[in-house]
């Protein structure tokens, strides 16, 4: 079996900033023509977008992607919402998550799995903000062990 293709458009480093990511999972996106290409050149944002339970439907908000260059008529709303291609048992289990205090459903990054374009998305927990305090702090103290560690080697 050939190894598939994995090509990241986009990336959200927000996310995992502001959330505690309890699990993933992979969406496919119901796109226009002119919107795959655009993605395929990489002019795509999710930095501010989320992800709602409607009618039954997963929906992405506030996902930009640019307007084809050459797509003139073809060519959609940037920011309008999309449908996510998810197994009903999925969004089942996605909407009793977000019923629950304090989870949402946020996007991670988006990708092409072969040709397909596909989202991840995550369940997350809001942080507080001492959380984010601890993270920052652990972080800056593994960056100084770094350091010293390579000082140590050195000399």
């Amino acid at each position: 079996m050939a190894k598939e293709s994995f090509k990241l458009v986009a990336g959200n480093k927000k996310a995992y900033h502001d959330y505690f990511i309890e699990e993933k999972i992979e969406a496919g996106l119901c796109l226009a023509g002119t919107e795959v290409k655009s993605l395929r050149s990489g002019k795509c944002s999710i930095k501010e977008s989320y992800i709602a339970i409607e009618n039954g439907e997963a929906v992405l908000h506030g996902m930009h992607i640019s307007p084809y260059e050459k797509g003139n008529i073809f060519n959609k709303d940037p920011l309008r919402p999309r449908k996510l291609l998810l197994h009903k048992k999925e969004i089942y289990k996605l909407f009793g998550v977000m019923q629950k205090k304090g989870y949402t459903i946020v996007p991670l990054q988006v990708y092409f799995k072969g040709s397909l374009a596909k989202i991840e998305i995550g369940v997350a927990k809001g942080k507080k903000l001492y959380d984010k305090r601890a993270d920052a702090a652990k972080r800056d103290s593994a960056r100084e062990m770094d350091r010293a560690m390579k000082e140590y080697n050195r000399g």
